[in-house]
């Protein structure tokens, strides 16, 4: 696909009107809920990871950077590395049960080991 028919978020890709000018619809930012409303899920998952077993944090409602930061705390406790991507907390390694412990420690209580 060429620089010029490329697809916006919508699907649009070409408009057969010259005077065509896609409004973007602006991103709705999401507030952080406090940690004792999160309901984070904490699962183990293997699939499409060649066989490594991988801890998964999911379900945040709240902005990038504080999940970021939560990632960044959860992979220091656990002492391994990871990533965060699209809202997902990705541990490496089987780390549920410290996770689990981590986040009802620092007032995540409504969180479930999957």
């Amino acid at each position: 696909m060429n620089k010029k028919n490329k697809p916006d978020k919508s699907g649009f890709v070409f408009s057969t009107d010259p005077n065509f000018r896609f409004e973007e619809e602006p991103e709705q930012v999401q507030e952080t809920l406090p940690p004792n409303q999160q309901k984070l899920k904490v699962r183990l998952d293997t699939k499409q990871r060649a066989g490594k077993a991988v801890t998964l944090v999911d379900n945040f409602i709240g902005k990038e950077e504080d999940v970021e930061d939560l990632g960044k705390k959860l992979k220091n406790f656990c002492g391994t590395g990871g990533s965060v991507k699209d809202m997902e907390i990705i541990i490496q390694g089987d780390q549920r049960e410290k996770v689990l412990q981590w986040l009802i420690k620092n007032g995540y209580k409504n969180t479930k080991k999957i």
